[in-house]
């Protein structure tokens, strides 16, 4: 099957002309490849340049590659601008990439929203395999499952499964009814909820609800788009924040189904406040990375 053995060679068929920078010199054989993935939603985070400042630095260490991909499947969190943004404020950093959308690669295009194609023939997989399925209930119903639930102090959280098992007709009989469905992932009850960590060893994460993965619109969901994109552009470690452990039973699980191996994981602490609060760009403006142009730091400084 394809969803099995894409080459993680360079395709040449969409290999681009642009020039790409030599930061980290030839990879040797088997060197790793790491990513930083932002979303353009605004002004970029801090916490994007913490990430790829471990990225890159790993990377040099081991003569491997480092990649910039952008993540723009959030349609109604996007901001135009603020590609341009992470180019100009992760260059003024000196964190430098070997691949990405502005100079091209071996696996462009690096944009999740001109891979819309690529991500439809692995959710048509998982709902042939019975490992995903339709949901065609509205945000209203959603909304309203929610609030019952609060008002009844239930610890049942997530998707109740309405839609598992249900052809469209029937569904439409049914209230909190839409036209354009979503696709969820089917978790199973007894899912792996423990990985390994290349930092914190042994780690154990709650267990995931049926996430969507393929919204009304035809945009994949991070879940989704992430396990698919790093297995074909070779992604080998993947280095994120904490609060992405919660989320890593999902992708192992997407791996597992669509018969890739998943990459190595290592989560990083959390930037904080000296309060150890998290840093957030709606409380703390030097949470944005361009604030600290604003301010005359000096990169080496940042």
């Amino acid at each position: 099957m394809m969803y099995a053995s894409h080459p993680l060679g360079p395709d040449p068929t969409s290999a681009t002309s642009a020039p790409t920078p030599s930061t980290l010199g030839e990879t040797s054989p088997g060197a790793v490849r790491l990513r930083v993935a932002p979303s353009p939603t605004g002004d970029p985070h801090v916490g994007t340049a913490y990430m790829a400042m471990f990225d890159l630095a790993f990377a040099r260490q081991q003569g491997g590659k480092f990649v910039l991909r952008i993540e723009d499947t959030d349609r109604a969190r996007f901001n135009e601008t603020s590609e341009q943004q992470l180019y100009d404020t992760l260059g003024w950093l000196g964190l430098r990439w070997d691949e990405g959308p502005d100079v091209g690669g071996p696996y462009a295009p690096y944009r999740q929203s001109e891979r819309l194609e690529t991500y439809r023939p692995y959710v048509d997989k998982l709902i042939e395999d019975g490992h995903a399925y339709y949901c065609w209930c509205s945000q209203e119903r959603l909304a309203q499952l929610r609030a019952d639930r609060a008002a009844a102090k239930s610890p049942q959280t997530g998707y109740d499964r309405m839609c598992l098992g249900m052809t469209k007709e029937e569904r439409a009989k049914l209230p909190g009814f839409t036209e354009n469905p979503v696709v969820r992932m089917r978790v199973p009850d007894d899912v792996e909820l423990g990985f390994d960590d290349l930092i914190r060893g042994h780690v154990n994460a709650p267990r995931p609800d049926d996430q969507v993965i393929l919204k009304a619109d035809g945009f994949p969901t991070y879940h989704m788009a992430v396990v698919v994109d790093d297995h074909l552009m070779g992604i080998d470690t993947v280095v994120r924040g904490e609060e992405w452990i919660s989320s890593t039973p999902k992708h192992v699980l997407l791996y597992q189904w669509l018969g890739l191996t998943p990459p190595k994981f290592a989560h990083m602490p959390l930037l904080r406040n000296t309060n150890k609060s998290k840093i957030s760009k709606r409380k703390n403006p030097e949470a944005r990375l361009t604030w600290f142009q604003e301010q005359g730091y000096l990169p080496e400084a940042v």
